[in-house]
């Protein structure tokens, strides 16, 4: 008897909603992809003990100027940001940097030229 009574509740509150123009319901606006240019190259970076390499393909035909940021695992290591290099379209670019010891993250910044 109770379960009846819920799923008439649930049956009249999703037949609300359904007869609601589609302009009254609220909804997430999404942007759309097709005005946004597409960029950023593509990187791949590897550890080598305390050495880090990357690199880096752009496909797009706008420069992204890409930069390695390395975090070192011990207190006394120094961090490193490395300077920006312009990925020009169709181009791929090597990037690489040092712990004295060991590598805790490794990352890459983007930023259009």
């Amino acid at each position: 008897m109770r379960l009846s009574r819920s799923l008439a509740s649930v049956t009249a509150a999703v037949a609300l909603v359904m007869s609601l123009p589609f302009e009254a319901v609220p909804h997430a606006r999404v942007p759309s992809s097709a005005s946004a240019e597409p960029f950023g190259a593509e990187c791949r970076t590897r550890i080598t003990g305390s050495h880090v390499t990357a690199y880096c393909h752009n496909p797009y035909p706008t420069t992204d100027r890409v930069s390695l940021h390395i975090e070192c695992d011990q207190w006394w290591d120094l961090d490193s940001d490395g300077t920006p290099v312009d990925a020009d379209p169709a181009m791929t670019v090597r990037l690489t940097g040092r712990c004295w010891e060991d590598v805790r993250t490794v990352w890459i910044s983007h930023q259009k030229a």
